[in-house]
């Protein structure tokens, strides 16, 4: 931690204070229109960094024939690796010219022609996971790029990622301009409304022999207030500071409390006493107020601000092409993939639809466990068009047994987790180009029942309520409740659950009656009982109930 010319008891104090407490950015709902979590496939799990057009459009006819897309699998996503090492000359993002030299957009015309809607993938860093080019600093022109191309999925990776600076820049002088004219306001820093650690200190070299320090990590304000303008529009509003230190600073101005921007004082060479950073903002006739500060205390402060700034451009770009084409607004999911580093269940429901717990999923039993164990107790936190995502699903992939493919898929469904496939979808045609209806990994992706857990309207994802050797999970449905027990251990159990316990779960609501009729959604059976449930589970193998309303 620096100084950056802090007054050594400030620096102190500002050891030992709650930052959140400083400058509070009152978080919104994200939503841009999507209610439920996702359904489709990927490319990642399958063929990593080997995709080209034509395997592409491969697996999207394949969704098509298989029935997936009938079944809900509506987004074909392309994950790392769709693009070229090469910005285009208006600096965009430009397909690989060797693998996609149809051009992205072409693809995705042909895709849309399928029926499919279309994913693509970059990172918040200076690159991507495969080191190919992202989106740091370019928010707005890659958001208007993808809308471009009619992209309705977008994963947004933390490789190569850059913490914002949590130190803010000295400020000597905040001078206002209109448009075509010489700076015709000039404001005191020191002469303004300081708050927190906010400090003024003497200078001769400053153009009004002080500046302010004290706004690092969210621990001061500058207000300037009453601020008389003759005419409102457009301004260049100029930062002038104190050069010191080869690092950058960064602080966000609010106008008039409308949502803040963000400016970047970069490293100082120590060539001159100051330097001038600008931005454009709207002022309007009259009275107006300029707040300036650094929200960014920790590394979670900087991932939500960045995760959510891209939110916003991606919002803006969709309405933008949407009035432009006269057509209607097509929503982009947003996914928030930076590996639960932050606690995205947190704030991630502000900045996008859902969000990674944790690291990327393998084709484990052991690996799949470590992932579920971590997302299913954040089910407090997923709700109506912001998920939990404990990453794409690997059914069909590796060794994963028919009863732990099942227990994966179940257990995703139950959390109302996105349900995107990672596996071979060749392999469910037949050589003769016909369907193969009796694939096991086709029979558990398309399972209507389960599918309906995920994507019911009520949007609440299972709680666990029973820890173990052996889990129960409940989950409330628009016309029920779902009911999952699964085996953790390598032999067969038989398991006996009395679901009367779930009466008095507040979150569950178990109504009390004389008996309960409840259908296994993977055998299609049925049984009524007074309390007990009787499960026979086949080793990592889970048992799924549906107890319908209806029968309450």
């Amino acid at each position: 931690m620096r100084l950056n010319r802090m007054c050594p008891l400030c620096f102190i104090k500002n050891i030992f204070t709650n930052k959140e407490k400083c400058n509070q950015i009152v978080d919104q709902p994200y939503d841009n229109g999507i209610t439920k979590p996702p359904m489709g496939w990927s490319s990642w799990n399958c063929f990593r960094n080997k995709i080209d057009e034509d395997c592409i459009y491969t697996i999207g006819d394949c969704m098509v024939k298989s029935g997936l897309l009938e079944a809900g699998y509506q987004y074909l996503n392309l994950d790392d690796c769709w693009h070229s090492s090469m910005r285009d000359e208006n600096d965009r993002l430009q397909g690989d010219f060797g693998t996609f030299p149809s051009g992205i957009l072409s693809l995705v015309k042909k895709l849309n022609g399928l029926g499919l809607k279309v994913g693509i993938y970059t990172s918040n860093g200076t690159l991507t996971c495969e080191d190919l080019p992202a989106s740091l600093g370019r928010e707005a022109l890659d958001a208007d790029t993808i809308a471009s191309w009619g992209i309705e999925y977008f994963k947004y990776d933390y490789c190569h990622h850059k913490k914002i600076s949590p130190y803010a820049p000295l400020i000597a002088t905040v001078s206002l301009a209109n448009k075509g004219e010489k700076d015709s306001i000039v404001l005191s820093a020191a002469a303004a409304n300081l708050e927190g650690n906010a400090h003024a200190f003497k200078d001769k070299h400053m153009p009004t022999g002080t500046y302010v320090s004290g706004l690092d990590r969210n621990s001061g304000t500058i207000t300037f207030e009453n601020i008389h303008l003759e005419k409102g529009g457009e301004y260049t509003l100029t930062l002038t500071t104190k050069k010191v230190g080869f690092y950058e600073k960064f602080a966000m101005i609010s106008v008039n409390s409308e949502k803040p921007q963000s400016i970047t004082v970069p490293s100082c060479m120590p060539m001159n006493y100051t330097a001038r950073t600008q931005m454009k903002v709207t002022l309007k006739k009259g009275v107006n107020t300029i707040k300036i500060f650094n929200p960014i205390y920790d590394r979670t402060a900087s991932a939500k601000l960045q995760y959510q700034n891209m939110g916003q451009k991606l919002k803006e770009a969709s309405l933008r092409r949407a009035k432009e084409n006269k057509t209607e607004v097509k929503p982009i999911v947003y996914s928030i993939c930076e590996w639960g580093f932050n606690k995205p269940w947190i704030w991630g429901a502000s900045a996008g639809n859902i969000w990674r717990t944790t690291m990327d999923i393998r084709p484990w039993w052991i690996w799949i466990m470590f992932i579920y164990r971590k997302t299913v107790q954040l089910n407090d936190f997923s709700s109506k068009g912001a998920f939990n995502d404990p990453d794409m699903l690997e059914v069909g992939n590796g060794k994963l047994t028919i009863d732990e493919n099942r227990a994966h898929f179940s257990l995703w469904c139950m959390m109302n987790a996105p349900l995107i496939l990672g596996n071979d979808l060749r392999k469910l045609i037949n050589a003769d180009g016909s369907i193969d209806k009796e694939n096991p990994v086709l029979k558990i992706a398309t399972n209507k029942k389960l599918i309906a857990l995920n994507q019911d309207d009520l949007c609440k994802a299972a709680k666990l309520v029973k820890k173990g050797f052996i889990d129960v999970l409940a989950k409330p449905l628009t016309d029920g409740i779902a009911i999952c027990i699964l085996n953790h251990t390598n032999r067969p159990k038989k398991y006996a659950y009395n679901i009367k316990q779930l009466i008095k779960d507040a979150y569950i609501k178990l109504p009390e009656q004389n008996s309960y009729t409840l259908e296994n959604l993977w055998d299609d059976s049925l049984l009524s009982t007074t309390d007990i449930v009787n499960a026979d589970l086949a080793a990592h193998g889970v048992a799924v109930y549906k107890i319908k309303h209806s029968s309450i």
